[in-house]
Order: structure tokens, then sequence, then C-alpha cells
């Protein structure tokens, strides 16, 4: 080191200019190529483990590359300004200034590489569990992938604290005092914060899942699940935002973990018809019974229910063994077509709604009334 001292003396000599400039100067030009060789470097591994299997080396790669380079940086431009110290009055060039400087340097480097790191392997977590087609759970992933990087921010800005000497207890008397008028201001914030929290806890529903809410107009798929709101997919394609305070003062029902669908139907046939009752009965309750698209072993009733103002009912209730939309009702029309089909065959027809008029009476009193015309007339 001190030969390289003795050469940058002896250049600045011959170039007349004073030592500790040229000296501030190289080490500022090494820290440069320094961060260079470095970018090139991790660019070189960031190739080498995207050819890799797995994603966890990607996650380190990703939490160095900028905060390492942040950090050749900042101790350079430091070590120029030790150099650069004793010949200046300048304002930040004092030695207890730099050497806190230095050490913030290190702090904010290895908080943002810890933070980047956590979201690493967040994102890679979920995209090894899914190349093994294994599910996972993105809301419990994504809440905990949090709670590391507050924790990361926290532990940085409580070390920061500790380097500038500022006492954390006064510090957390004066957050408490200040939290209670912030709390009053932000409830509404603050309740959004612990409604998310809460269905972090309760896990109504998840990142996926298809919710609605018979208290108020929403429907849709849920996309994402934050610390102040949720993100609401409508079938339509519509985004929408709901608090999550919200979510604590409503009923939210999940189609998404249905076991079964339910058919529950009431089909009527003619009055005529009685007749044929019995048998038409018998034969659907034998197909709901014998469909293998059917769950029987949940409550499965086919019966005669009720006689109705223009039909005698009958009555179809059971579940499907898929939840999915689509097949369900596939199968709900094709368990209708096979009961229409059914009744036909028995001679009988469905019942529309019908209306009866009896019009003995009426023919009776036109005729007496021809024959009263007759009589004056005559």
């Amino acid at each position: 080191m001190e030969e390289v001292v003795d050469i940058v003396e002896n250049v600045s000599d011959l170039v007349g200019m004073p030592g500790w400039i040229l000296q501030a100067f190289v080490i500022i030009l090494v820290a440069l190529l320094l961060e260079f060789v470095y970018r090139l470097f991790i660019n070189r591994l960031g190739v080498l483990a995207e050819k890799t299997s797995h994603m966890w080396d990607d996650a380190v790669v990703y939490a160095g590359k900028r905060p390492v380079s942040l950090l050749i940086w900042w101790q350079g431009i430091v070590m120029a300004a030790r150099v650069a110290a004793p010949h200046t009055d300048a304002i930040g060039f004092d030695p207890d200034f730099l050497g806190v400087l230095q050490q913030l340097g290190l702090v904010v480097a290895a908080t943002w590489f810890f933070f980047r790191l956590a979201t690493g392997f967040e994102k890679a977590f979920v995209a090894e569990r899914r190349k093994r087609n294994e599910s996972v759970d993105i809301t419990t992933v994504s809440v905990l992938g949090r709670i590391v990087r507050i924790a990361v921010l926290l532990t940085g800005a409580l070390t920061v604290l500790s380097i500038l000497d500022i006492p954390i207890s006064g510090f957390l008397a004066a957050g408490g005092v200040g939290g209670i008028a912030v709390g009053l201001a932000a409830r509404d914030l603050l309740a959004n914060f612990f409604g998310g929290f809460m269905v972090f806890l309760d896990r109504p529903f998840s990142v996926g899942d298809w919710v609605r809410s018979p208290d108020q107009e929403i429907e849709g798929v849920v996309e994402k699940i934050g610390w102040r709101m949720t993100t609401i997919r409508k079938f339509d394609k519509r985004p929408m935002y709901v608090p999550n305070a919200t979510f604590t003062t409503i009923t939210v029902e999940n189609p998404s973990r249905m076991t079964h669908r339910q058919i529950f139907e009431h089909i009527g046939i003619r009055y005529d018809d009685f007749s044929k009752m019995r048998q038409t009965v018998d034969e659907i309750r034998d197909y709901i019974h014998d469909n293998p698209d059917l769950d029987t072993t949940q409550t499965t009733m086919v019966h005669f229910n009720v006689f109705g103002p223009h039909s005698l009912d009958i009555m179809i209730y059971c579940f499907t063994k898929t939840v999915v939309w689509t097949e369900y009702h596939q199968v709900r029309e094709e368990v209708l077509i096979s009961i229409g089909e059914i009744i036909e065959r028995n001679g009988a027809e469905i019942a529309f709604p019908t209306r009866t008029l009896k019009l003995e009476m009426a023919e009776e009193m036109a005729r007496r009334q021809m024959q009263e015309s007759f009589k004056n007339e005559g």
C-alpha cells in the first residue's frame, strides 16, 4: 500500500497536482473498475443460474445485484472523502461523520440485500411448487413474505438509529404519543389493515377463489389480497377494489370450496295424466339413482310433491359430483332432457299454465234469453 502511495505522489509531482487529489481520484477510479468487474461477474453468474433446474440461485443473484454495486460506490466515495478530509474544511468531511456514513452504507446495502432476498425467495418458492404441479397458497406465501420484509426494514431502521446515537426509548415514547394522533386520523386505514390480517388468519378465501356476498354486490374471482384492499375481478372482467374492513361486517360466500352442486327442480305434469304419475316417478327415481354423474351418497329425493294450481308437481333434489360451473350445466341439461323423455315415454305431458271455463250455465242462460225474446216478438 505504501508503494502505491509513493507511486501516486510521484505521479502527482510530475503533473503538478496535489497528491491527495490524485489519491482520491485513484480511489474513485478503482471503485469504478471494481463495480464494472462485479457487474460482469454477476451478469455471468445470472446466466449460469438460469441454466440450473431450481430457482433459489436466481433469487440470490437477484438479491445481490444492485445492493453490492451500491456498497462499492458508497465505500469508494467515503474512502475518497477520508483522503480529502485533512486537506479541506468543507462541510461533510469530518472524520467522525465519514465513519458514521461508512457504517450507514453497510447497513443500507445489507437491508436492501435481505429485502430483495426475501422477495426473490418468495417468487422462487411459488415457481418451484408450480413447476412440480403442487398446490401453493399464494395468500400465505405473500403474507409471510411481507412479514419478513417488514422485519428486515425494522431491523435496518433500528440499526440506523443506533449508529446515529438516537435513543430508541425516547423515539418509541414519541412514536407512542404521535401514534395516538395518527391512529385517530387514520382510523379507516388501520381498520383495513387489521381486516386484511383477519382475512389471513380466518382464511375465508384465497387468491383464485370465486367469492360473492349476499349483503353487497360483490362477486368475482379474488386476484390479490393486500394489506389495505382486496382486488376482485368480476365476471365481466372489471376489477373491483374492496377495502379489507368490509369483510369484517358482511357475509361472504365461497362457491370455490363447495363439495357438490345442487339440482333442485319442480316438474309438473297434467292433471289428466294422474294415472301415469306412479310409474313416471318410479322411472325418474331409478334414473337419478343410476346416473354416474350424480352423487347419491348425498341427500337425493324424487317424489310427487304437490297438487299445483295447474299441474301435478314432481320434486327432484340431488347433487352433482362435479363443482365446475360448465360441467355442472352439462350434467343438469342431460338430467332435465332425460326426465322429459321419461315423462313422454309414459304417455304423459309436461303441464303449462291453463284455465278451464265451465260454459254450461252460460249456454242455459243464453237459451232462456232467446226464448223470452221470441215470446216478446210474438
